[in-house]
C-alpha cells in the first residue's frame, strides 16, 4: 500500500444558505475523498434536508445542529466526525461554491509528504487572482492578515479568512475544540492554537471564484471587534510563548522595550507641554532623554519581532509525534 493510499481524506462542508450550490459542490468532490460531512448549521433554507433528499453520493453524512453555531462551530462538529471515523486529512469546503474541490489533491501535498500540518489557501499569491476579489475584500483581508501575523505568530501566511483549509488528524488531535471561537474569528484562533501546539502551517495558492454569494465579511466588524481580539491574542500567545512555557532572548527584548518606550513617550509628553506652557524651546539634553530611551526601546521591540518571525515552528507535528499512527495504517489499518 503507497502512502498516498494511507490517508483517509474527509471533507466537512458548513452549510448555512448555500441551498443552491451545495449540491453541485458534492458532484464537483473527486473519489480521493472518502468522507463528506455537510453541517447543517440550523440553517433556515433546510440545506441538509436538500442534501439527504436529492444527493445520492454514499459518501455523504447529513450532520445537524439544533441551534446555529457559525462557521466555526459546524466545521468542529464535523472535526469531531472525521476523527470519530479515523480519518487523517480533513478538508474544509464553504458550501457556497467558492473553493473549487478539484484542487484538493494538490492542496494536500504538504500534508501527504510530511512538511506541513496544516494548509489554508492564499488568494494574493498571484497578482492575476488577485484582479478577480471583490475591492471591500481586498482591503479587509489586507489589515486582518497583518493583524493574524502580529497575533498569531505566523508571519510566513496571507489571507488568514480563507475558507478553504486542511488539517492532519496529528494536529487535531492537540487542539482544544471546545476552547477555539465558533464564528467569524475562528479561523484566526485556529492559527493561535497551531502556533501554541507548535504545528506548521503552509499556505496554497489559489483561485477564487465569486459569484452571487453574499460575504459575511464587515469591515467595521474587522477593525473594531477584531481588533480588540487581535491584541487580546497576542497578548495570551506572548505570555504563553515567551514567559509561561520559555524564556528567551526575545522575552528580554520585549521587557527591555516597554519601559523605554513608555519612557520616552511620557517624558516627551510632558517635555514638549512645559515647553509650550512657557514658550521656551526644550533643550537638547531634554530632547535627547526623551529621544534615546524611545529609539532604544523601538529597537528592542524591532529584535523581539524579528525574533517571533524566527521562532515559527519548523518541524510538523506528523514527524514529531505521527509517525506511529502512519505505522499502524501502513501495516494492515483500515
Amino acid at each position: 500500500m503507497s502512502e498516498k493510499e494511507c490517508h483517509v481524506i474527509a471533507v466537512v462542508l458548513p452549510c448555512y444558505r448555500t441551498r443552491s450550490h451545495v449540491l453541485d459542490l458534492i458532484r464537483s468532490i473527486g473519489p480521493e475523498v472518502k468522507h463528506i460531512f455537510a453541517v447543517d448549521d440550523k440553517c433556515p433554507d433546510h440545506t441538509g434536508d436538500l442534501i439527504e433528499r436529492e444527493c445520492n453520493d454514499s459518501r455523504v453524512q447529513v450532520l445537524r445542529h439544533g441551534v446555529n453555531q457559525g462557521v466555526g462551530g459546524a466545521l468542529k462538529t464535523g472535526y469531531q466526525a472525521a476523527m470519530e471515523l479515523g480519518c487523517d486529512i480533513v478538508v474544509k469546503l464553504d458550501s457556497d461554491g467558492q473553493m473549487d474541490p478539484l484542487l484538493i489533491p494538490e492542496m494536500i501535498v504538504p500534508i501527504t509528504a510530511g512538511f506541513a500540518d496544516y494548509v489554508k489557501g492564499n488568494r494574493f499569491y498571484y497578482p492575476e487572482y488577485v484582479r478577480s476579489m471583490p475591492i471591500l475584500r481586498w482591503m479587509g483581508n489586507l489589515g486582518l492578515s497583518f493583524l493574524t501575523k502580529l497575533s498569531c505568530g505566523y508571519w510566513s501566511i496571507f489571507d488568514p479568512c480563507n475558507g478553504f483549509t486542511a488539517i492532519h488528524r496529528t494536529a487535531l488531535l492537540q487542539l482544544p475544540l471546545d476552547k477555539i471561537a465558533d464564528r467569524y474569528f475562528f479561523e484566526t484562533d485556529m492559527l493561535f492554537r497551531l502556533n501554541l501546539a507548535g504545528a506548521v502551517v503552509a499556505d496554497y495558492p489559489m483561485r477564487a471564484k465569486y459569484a452571487d454569494e453574499k460575504s459575511g465579511l464587515n469591515v467595521k466588524k474587522i477593525f473594531v471587534e477584531f481588533s480588540y481580539r487581535h491584541v487580546c491574542t497576542f497578548a495570551k500567545r506572548v505570555y504563553y510563548k515567551y514567559f509561561l512555557r520559555d524564556f528567551t532572548y526575545g522575552s528580554l527584548c520585549l521587557l527591555a522595550s516597554l519601559p523605554l518606550i513608555l519612557f520616552g513617550l511620557l517624558f516627551g509628553a510632558y517635555s514638549w507641554y512645559k515647553a509650550w506652557q512657557s514658550a521656551i524651546i526644550s533643550p537638547p539634553g531634554t530632547v535627547m532623554l526623551s529621544a534615546l530611551p524611545l529609539l532604544m526601546g523601538m529597537q528592542f521591540l524591532m529584535s523581539f519581532m524579528a525574533e517571533d518571525q524566527h521562532s515559527q515552528p519548523k518541524i510538523s507535528l506528523q514527524i514529531l509525534y505521527g509517525s506511529a499512527r502512519k505505522t499502524v495504517v501502513q501495516s494492515g489499518g483500515k
